[in-house]
């Protein structure tokens, strides 16, 4: 046999494996979403009982009871609107101040960085008691604000490593030139920067977004009214009223699930591309 066809039939093998080893994890992986989807179209009588993944009668309406008995109509909305309200703030304060740490100079630039730095290796409840403790001096424990301004400090450390290391790449002469055309600081940030940056903003969007919807112990300790509640903690209310009502609550996880899974199917193509776009630039 020839050097040439043994490594190819070597490569097909070792390729086919891994490709049989990456459908197996995958299936493990969906399993439990599919599975949760199909017992939301399943009544209270068969969901134990049907054992096929799609019943052959599906209950759509679990998924209106869900929306309007179980008030996922009204956390669905607020969970939208923390979501692009954060993520809008964590992209524009994030983008202008890796952008100044970037481009500016001015005294203790390096120590206020490596201070966002730090901060990164703080887990949220770590820092629960001195927040909870300025949320209420402010007056902003059980109100919008008080979370959103939460959420985009969570979200701010990150963004502002992955953008300034993407500013450090980008040419100087692109900005030289921006200047020579009259550009501002804020025009090159606007016109330049924010453009060529696109493909880290968008790994900004789709972690943060994650972050965002999928937060509860924030939200538990800062909102007690039902009507400010996000999905996460609505849903762990609905649990505790429609326990027994597993069809019901399949169809509210499941209502809790898809919008996110939906954004990071169709942005997911970006991630490499942004995380490995401060190396490529320049």
């Amino acid at each position: 046999m020839k050097e040439g066809t043994k490594y190819k039939i070597e490569r097909f093998f070792k390729d086919f494996m891994i490709h049989i080893f990456l459908i197996i994890i995958s299936i493990t992986c969906l399993f439990p979403l599919l599975w949760m989807a199909g017992s939301s179209l399943k009544t209270q009588k068969t969901i134990f009982s049907d054992m096929s993944i799609f019943p052959k009668n599906p209950m759509w309406g679990n998924f209106y009871l869900a929306w309007t008995k179980g008030g996922f109509g009204m956390y669905f909305l607020n969970s939208l609107f923390y979501t692009v309200t954060v993520v809008s703030g964590i992209v524009i304060i994030s983008s202008l101040a890796a952008f100044a740490f970037s481009r500016l100079k001015f005294p203790g630039k390096n120590v206020i960085f490596y201070m966002f730095l730090g901060a990164m290796m703080i887990p949220l409840p770590g820092s629960f008691v001195p927040l909870y403790v300025l949320m209420t001096r402010l007056h902003m424990i059980n109100t919008r604000i008080g979370y959103i301004l939460c959420m985009i400090n969570v979200g701010l450390s990150f963004s502002i490593y992955l953008l300034k290391t993407f500013f450090d790449k980008m040419p100087v002469e692109l900005e030289d030139a921006a200047r020579i055309d009259g550009c501002s600081r804020l025009g090159i940030w606007w016109n330049m920067a924010l453009p060529l940056a696109r493909p880290a903003i968008a790994v900004i969007v789709i972690f943060n977004s994650l972050n965002v919807w999928n937060e509860y112990i924030l939200a538990t300790l800062i909102f007690s009214s039902k009507n400010l509640m996000p999905l996460q903690r609505g849903l762990m209310i609905f649990q505790g009223i429609h326990i027994t009502e597993y069809s019901l609550l399949m169809a509210g996880m499941t209502i809790t699930t898809l919008p996110i899974i939906l954004v990071y199917l169709i942005m997911q193509r970006h991630i490499i591309k942004g995380i490995t776009a401060g190396v490529i630039v320049g």
